[in-house]
């Protein structure tokens, strides 16, 4: 797991428990992490690592191969963000964001090949959102980087079953969590970054993400009703997204709160720094996770660059139980099945 020390990366490594976590980034988060996945009865092993270096990450998988004997579920999470209309963001911003976001996943995948494709067995897994498919104003960067991801995962894919091997790839497309993600981002214009709505706990994410890592029958798992949207309504009216979208720029800002210098060339967690955890500050408009997780807002037109609460609205997507399966289903987004079973819709 790459991006462990804090959110959905640091809720996915403790959701694993016993199914032991090999994390992989900062120092004090990481250390964290580690002590949750071990207090809850796995084992966890902690590897700070450049994920922009690949002779580091290939120098990485080792270790874990060492202490597991085989590499599993590799999981490429590592972010990095610039907010700012494209011609303010610098080329080395650009680079970097294209790097950490985009590049790992390059890196890590080869690494976690190299050793998969020898046993024949194992997952990799790209997480991204439905900016995979449809880009935004002002994180141009990162739109990009996630673009790249989704290409990426589609050939290779495709690649892997022309090589007739049991190694997978599978996308995770998350919705918007309560992370500090969007306080962690390099911001060039006023007010910090925040979510849309709805906004969902990351420990909802971490069970989904888990779940689909282990099982990747799909070319990709759509976790939350919201996720849906961007790509349907990209493919059924282009046009009209693309207007909503480029008017929807004030609704990813809270001008009350000031903009940071973000973790775009350090993580946060460094010894001046601390140990962040999973969660955000959107705790207030959140929906928890467990059985109350994923429900989907009525449509609202009331402002732009919300178009997603229109589709959203259109799917209907069920509680989600604390240890069950998700698969997609035909215009409902993600089914929770019935633990220990293929189960079906309710």
């Amino acid at each position: 797991m790459t991006g462990a020390s804090v959110g959905m990366g640091r809720a996915t490594a403790v959701a694993t428990l016993g199914d032991r976590a090999a994390v992989a980034r900062g120092s004090a988060g990481l250390a964290g992490a580690v002590d949750e996945v071990r207090h809850a009865g796995g084992e966890g092993l902690i590897l700070p690592v450049d994920v922009t270096d690949p002779k580091a990450i290939d120098r990485a998988d080792q270790p874990v191969v060492d202490a597991f004997a085989r590499i599993d579920v590799w999981v490429n999470n590592a972010f990095a963000g610039v907010v700012a209309p494209f011609p303010q963001a610098t080329p080395d911003e650009c680079r970097r964001v294209t790097e950490v976001t985009g590049l790992c996943c390059v890196f890590g995948t080869r690494a976690a090949l190299s050793h998969m494709l020898l046993n024949n067995r194992g997952t990799n897994a790209q997480v991204g959102p439905a900016l995979a498919y449809r880009g935004i104003p002002l994180p141009s960067a990162y739109c990009g980087a996630k673009h790249a991801i989704q290409g990426r995962n589609a050939f290779l894919r495709c690649e892997l079953l022309h090589e007739g091997t049991r190694a997978r790839t599978t996308m995770m497309q998350v919705s918007v969590v309560n992370t500090l993600q969007f306080a962690r981002v390099l911001s060039h214009v006023p007010g910090r970054a925040r979510p849309g709505t709805p906004v969902h706990e990351p420990d909802l994410a971490a069970r989904a993400m888990d779940h689909a890592a282990a099982h990747p029958r799909r070319l990709a798992v759509w976790i939350g009703g919201s996720t849906v949207a961007p790509p349907v309504g990209n493919a059924l009216v282009p046009g009209l997204l693309n207007r909503y979208l480029a008017y929807g720029d004030d609704a990813q800002l809270d001008e009350s709160e000031h903009a940071g210098t973000g973790t775009l060339w350090s993580p946060a967690d460094t010894p001046r720094g601390g140990d962040f955890w999973a969660p955000g500050p959107f705790d207030v408009e959140s929906r928890p996770g467990g059985a109350q997780g994923m429900d989907v807002p009525q449509p609202s037109m009331g402002r732009p660059g919300r178009l997603h609460r229109l589709w959203g609205s259109a799917l209907r997507t069920q509680d989600v139980p604390q240890r069950g399966r998700f698969q997609l289903g035909p215009s409902r987004g993600v089914w929770p099945l019935r633990a220990g079973g293929r189960g079906k819709p309710a």
